[in-house]
């Protein structure tokens, strides 16, 4: 399919052979398959015949005999290996030979839980009464639920509020929990991920109280590290499955990079360019689905497709245009069913979605995939491919760089794309911010002593209750600790945030709550006259109002403007908990703060960087505790590298701009979850000095990350930077989105010449020593 492009065939040839980078053939992969164990119980066995299922995949035959033993298990397999039969298997087997038997389903979105509980209703076993139990529940509904199911299916964040919090109510079924089962456990990562580990940490203890020693079951896209992060979920040993013996139809991968505009400082819109490959793709019959980053995005890219395609006619003689549709989340669930039938059936041929549709939708048998933009992790890459072609046939994939230093590198790189070890799921549970909420938490479930926080909370426990005792949060009485509150403890934890009082987004007309924003990101984006973009549509902040955690917004129409703010930023290091040193130049991880305060925002016109009007703004600093990864490089190691000190700040702003964007690369982050500052003389270090910190409190293993494989991320940074052919930077190697001083200074030469004297002195193995 891909030869269409490689042919740029008249009316949509974009001028193609400047764009399609690289091309490769990914072959087929044969099926591993054996016979249904013969021990299955009857009922189950009869309904997978009846669905033509004679034999499974190795790896799910792997699953049901090592969760038979009672192992702890993640099963890490591409998409559409059936992962979902890997665990409903042993699950099933389970609930039909022990009526006395509960099954507990853990999905990181409500949709995800409701298609799943639709998969277990259509076994169609009188035995196993599945129900759905989310905040949309009513509450007469979840008594019957108690009463009758043994399959429950839920989130973290229901188990975590409701769930834990009433498990009196819950008593009967959590005696007899034998199951749990973890979705798409990659997803539960950073903040959340060390959310939903000691939550599971606090249901372990509450279902011992009962009596109750489930097996745990994780499902996951492939990850580097799954047996490491789904112990450090858990809190258990968890053995892997990632032997995947699916079968896979060839793939034809490009990778496609727009080119720069005429004034060589940015590239083509993202959005025009994937549009006008959807376009040729759906002129040519071809049923394709396109990933992008925001609703806002799809409902842009399935227009200009429309527009592109004009009058033109199919094979039937109906409209091309009207066979060309945006999916976005908020769609109600027959909505959802009729796209993906009309996709099934071909009425569709074009789809624009988020990744709304990247988890448990039931689409498949595409032609091509299009991604606009690199969607953050090799793991929704591969995930989000693998829904071309699942029926085991040929298909087509296609990487559309946006302006971005990761996405550059990546399509300038491909083998170290298509052959790169996947990245690591990082999660801590032992984040003093994080936990110490969880600690209240399960006070107010079980009175709590310092041994048993000790044993499943880790060696950070007892002091945070302590601290807790001495505020007057809990009282201790008689070695337990107890929560004090009337109000749940639950009410103060969001799994979804890093902590703090989200700010409310009203509409100051209505008075109706558009949403909310992390209270450490509300100074940024919630900021008063701020541009503010939600599902689509335009506000504009009339105030900020931090004393009730409220910003009033009203319709900002059409205004052509958009806004970015500015800000001042400190690092003070705190303490360096390892070093080493490259020759001259020091490296360090350890604890520091970062203060930071918004001073004010540019208004700049939608669509460039010219800057309207500059506004100033009067608000608090804000504080963040985290850890940092830093390097202090002497005045004269710059100066004999060319670098003079007027160019100091340019060259090393540029190459923390570029080091932060790549970090992406190791570790399963999004950039926005990564500060940096840099600096031509530190207090400190007494040096010029790059930081790069975790953007949340205490720390999320990132920069941590960094230290670890630093010569290898300097590395990446710098061919990206290298490769790209802008003169003097751009948003594909050295600018920032995000940069609270409007990308000024850089100096895209120095930050060359910084990077190559780093790895000049770097140690030859991965791991700082």
């Amino acid at each position: 399919m891909l030869e269409l492009l490689a042919r740029g065939d008249g009316e949509h040839d974009h001028g193609t052979h400047e764009r399609l980078v690289h091309l490769e053939r990914l072959p087929a992969r044969r099926a591993s398959a054996v016979p249904l164990p013969d021990d299955l119980p009857p009922a189950l066995r009869a309904r997978l015949e009846l669905a033509g299922i004679t034999e499974l995949w190795t790896h799910q035959a792997e699953v049901l005999e090592r969760a038979r033993a009672g192992e702890h298990l993640v099963v890490a397999t591409g998409t559409a290996s059936g992962k979902s039969l890997a665990y409903q298997l042993p699950t099933i087997e389970r609930l039909l030979e022990d009526d006395r038997s509960v099954a507990l389903y853990l999905a990181p979105t409500k949709a995800l839980a409701r298609d799943q509980l639709r998969a277990v209703r259509g076994f169609k076993l009188p035995q196993v009464r599945a129900a759905v139990i989310d905040g949309d529940t009513p509450l007469p509904e979840r008594d019957a639920i108690r009463r009758t199911a043994n399959w429950l299916l839920t989130n973290p964040d229901l188990l975590h509020a409701s769930l834990l919090g009433d498990h009196k109510h819950w008593a009967d079924l959590l005696h007899r929990l034998s199951v749990v089962i973890v979705d798409e456990s990659h997803v539960a990562r950073g903040v959340f991920g060390s959310h939903v580990a000691l939550v599971l940490r606090r249901l372990r203890r509450v279902a011992e109280r009962y009596g109750a020693d489930p097996t745990f079951l994780l499902a996951s896209a492939t990850v580097g590290n799954p047996g490491e992060h789904a112990a450090a979920l858990t809190g258990l040993d968890v053995g892997e499955v990632i032997a995947d013996g699916s079968p896979r139809g060839p793939l034809d991968l490009g990778l496609w990079l727009p080119p720069l505009e005429e004034d060589g400082r940015s590239r083509r819109s993202l959005l025009r360019e994937t549009a006008d490959v959807l376009a040729s793709f759906v002129a040519a019959g071809v049923q394709t689905l396109v990933f992008t980053r925001s609703r806002k995005g799809a409902e842009v890219v399935a227009l200009t497709a429309k527009e592109r395609l004009g009058e033109a006619a199919d094979d039937g003689g109906g409209a091309l245009a009207d066979r060309v549709a945006a999916y976005r989340a908020g769609y109600l669930p027959e909505e959802r069913r009729d796209l993906e039938e009309r996709l099934r059936n071909g009425a569709l041929l074009g789809v624009v979605a988020t990744e709304a549709l990247e988890l448990g939708i039931d689409v498949s048998g595409l032609d091509a995939v299009l991604l606009a933009g690199w969607p953050g992790t090799a793991a929704s890459f591969w995930q989000r491919l693998g829904r071309a072609g699942r029926a085991g046939g040929a298909a087509a994939g296609l990487l559309v760089a946006q302006e971005d230093p990761l996405d550059h590198y990546l399509v300038t790189h491909p083998d170290e794309l298509i052959g790169r070890a996947p990245e690591d799921a990082i999660v801590d549970a032992a984040n003093p911010y994080v936990l110490a909420p969880h600690l209240r938490c399960a006070c107010q479930e079980l009175p709590l002593t310092d041994d048993e926080a000790l044993r499943w909370f880790g060696d950070g426990a007892p002091p945070l209750l302590a601290a807790d005792v001495e505020a007057g949060t809990l009282r201790a009485r008689g070695g337990r600790h107890y929560w004090t509150s009337r109000r749940r403890a639950s009410a103060a934890v969001n799994l979804r945030s890093a902590g703090g009082t989200p700010v409310r987004i009203v509409d100051a007309d209505t008075g109706s709550v558009v949403g909310d924003v992390d209270e450490a990101r509300a100074h940024r984006q919630v900021h008063t006259g701020a541009i503010y973009l939600h599902q689509g549509r335009q506000l504009r902040i009339r105030e900020l109002d931090l004393s009730r955690h409220l910003a009033l917004a009203e319709d900002a129409g059409s205004p052509g403007v958009t806004t970015r703010p500015r800000s001042d930023t400190d690092v003070r290091v705190l303490e360096a908990t390892v070093g080493s040193r490259w020759g001259e130049v020091a490296i360090a991880y350890g604890r520091v703060e970062v203060t930071t305060q918004v001073t004010g925002y540019e208004v700049l016109r939608l669509g460039s960087s010219e800057v309207i009007e500059r506004v100033d703004l009067d608000l608090p600093p804000l504080h963040l505790r985290t850890r940092a990864v830093w390097y202090a490089i002497p005045e004269g190691v710059l100066d004999a590298a060319g670098i003079a000190p007027r160019r100091v700040p340019g060259s090393l702003h540029a190459a923390e701009h570029a080091a932060i964007a790549m970090l992406p690369l190791l570790a399963l982050c999004d950039r926005w979850d990564i500060g940096g500052l840099s600096t031509a003389l530190h207090p400190d270090t007494d040096r010029p000095t790059v930081f790069v910190y975790d953007g949340v409190p205490g720390g999320a293993g990132l920069a941590e990350r960094s230290y670890q494989r630093l010569p290898e991320h300097l590395a990446a940074t710098r061919a990206t930077v290298a490769s790209c052919h802008c003169r003097t930077g751009c948003p594909s190697c050295v600018q920032s989105p995000k940069c609270g001083n409007g990308n000024d200074p850089l100096d895209k030469a120095g930050a060359l010449s910084v990077l190559g004297l780093l790895l000049e002195r770097a140690p030859g193995e991965n791991d700082v020593q």
